[in-house]
């Protein structure tokens, strides 16, 4: 079942308090690269979008973590992307209780799998 619109409009507030306030760009490179999110069904999405390297006309999104609510388990689990493209397990943390928690762990990012 996805998300109610009361549960998006709190982890839209979550996100912004515990991950985008403390990791969004710089404000001299806010015009080139910026944050976002993607909320469908039981995930969220976090990356950043900025211009390919070598067309500047041109923009792509830069996958961060995935974050997935498991409503049967209440907990979230967490995802990288490996250069296979494709989402895996976050091993060193699986899951977390909470999307704050979640949050906390990404930033951090202990084994450089979200921010290389």
């Amino acid at each position: 079942m996805p998300f109610a619109e009361f549960e998006i409009a709190d982890h839209t507030a979550t996100l912004e308090r515990e991950f985008w306030s403390q990791r969004r760009p710089p404000l001299h490179l806010r015009d080139r690269i910026r944050e976002g999110q993607r909320i469908a069904g039981q995930s969220i999405e976090l990356f950043f979008v900025r211009p390919v390297w070598n067309d500047p006309t041109r923009h792509t999104e830069e996958p961060i973590a995935k974050l997935t609510f498991v409503r049967s388990a209440g907990c979230w689990c967490l995802f990288w992307q490996r250069a296979d493209l494709k989402w895996h397990r976050y091993a060193p943390h699986p899951e977390a209780p909470t999307l704050a928690a979640a949050l906390r762990i990404v930033h951090h990012d202990a084994n450089a799998c979200f921010f290389g």
